[in-house]
């Protein structure tokens, strides 16, 4: 195995939750990084030369060098991915949306990276899951993030009936989410399914001028009206 020394590194890179500013949620490391980095592995070329563009307006699109990681992408392919790394240069991880690795395919890639002695370092970015939760007032000492829950209707009111157990029986608060266009059914669904004691938190457009994060009661949620429709969503449930 070479030694550390004489290998790249590989540079977790988050952007921004949607469309603002980068210098109102990105420290300026992010810029610093993209500056010397060219290699770079992302989920969409185009978003991602975006993102580089917006964080530093002078970098030379030519010179980057993109890989894909998504749904489509092979587990042959990923060693490839990481080839720079190991000819001395640095890379670029990037996700779509927030912090590379979390909620996120990345993940596989850093721990590649990990197995072939390459040095992963996470830069400070934005979490939509963390802000959420920061925000939400529930309990920041035990909580699980659960991803994406079931979409067949009696799947979904299961697992939403045991995540509202679980948030009772380790005091312990339940995060997931949805895809944006079927928010507005998961909050049916949800309103239908929990107790009304039970406390639920939606956090959406997080750091966005339309962000939207209240918690309350499902019985007082009930009386609410609200149009999440194709809005990044953190859904949060606790039964105290």
């Amino acid at each position: 195995m070479e030694s550390i020394s004489s290998l790249g590194k590989l540079y977790l890179i988050p952007t921004t939750l949607g469309e603002s500013d980068p210098n109102d949620v990105l420290p300026q490391t992010i810029k610093r990084a993209i500056d010397f980095i060219d290699d770079y592995i992302v989920e969409n070329e185009k978003t991602a030369r975006k993102s580089i563009k917006s964080c530093n307006p002078d970098k030379v699109q030519a010179t980057l060098n993109l890989s894909a990681l998504n749904k489509r992408t092979l587990v042959s392919e990923h060693n490839a991915m990481l080839q720079p790394c190991l000819e001395g240069k640095n890379v670029g991880l990037m996700s779509e949306a927030g912090c590379p690795g979390v909620a996120d395919p990345g993940a596989v890639i850093v721990k590649l990276a990990h197995e072939k002695g390459i040095q992963v370092i996470p830069l400070v970015g934005p979490s939509s899951i963390l802000l959420a939760l920061m925000a939400s007032g529930m309990n920041g000492q035990s909580f699980a993030f659960n991803g994406y829950i079931p979409i067949d209707a009696s799947e979904k009111r299961a697992t939403l009936k045991a995540l509202e157990k679980l948030s009772v029986d380790k005091n312990q608060s339940q995060l997931f989410i949805e895809t944006p266009y079927r928010n507005n059914k998961m909050l049916e669904d949800i309103l239908q399914s929990l107790n009304p004691a039970t406390h639920l938190c939606i956090a959406a457009d997080i750091t966005l001028p339309t962000e939207y994060i209240k918690t309350k009661r499902i019985s007082d949620w009930k009386k609410a009206k609200i149009d999440l429709h194709n809005r990044p969503t953190i859904f949060i449930i606790h039964k105290m």
